[in-house]
């Protein structure tokens, strides 16, 4: 298991090294657990967070491919209120299917564009 999260970090790394968010292009972070998943637009050049969603406190319904999907119009939602229309996508290491793949493909429904 400790292998595992490691092969994930030395991923997330590499992504890192490229991907930086600026105020008028923030970077929309992924972490996936195994239970959640969690979205943030980040401001890299300040070190600010501006804004975040969740599942955490959403109501529970469906499964967690449509939790996913409920978090990605959320988050497009939030950049929409503070006027933003573009983001740097960071999948934070994880594999580009299941429920990243499903909260990304509904922000872009959504309207935030990377």
């Amino acid at each position: 298991m400790l292998q595992k999260g490691l092969k994930r970090l030395r991923r997330h790394f590499k992504i890192r090294a490229t991907v930086i968010g600026t105020a008028s292009r923030p970077r929309l972070s992924i972490y996936r657990s195994n239970t959640n998943i969690y979205a943030q637009l980040i401001d890299d050049s300040t070190g600010t967070t501006i804004g975040s969603v969740s599942d955490l406190k959403m109501k529970k319904e469906g499964t967690k491919v449509e939790m996913s999907q409920k978090v990605g119009e959320a988050i497009a939602k939030v950049a929409s209120d503070k006027k933003i229309k573009t983001v740097v996508f960071d999948r934070g290491g994880f594999a580009y299917h299941g429920r990243v793949k499903a909260l990304a493909d509904s922000a872009r429904e959504a309207g935030l564009q990377f």
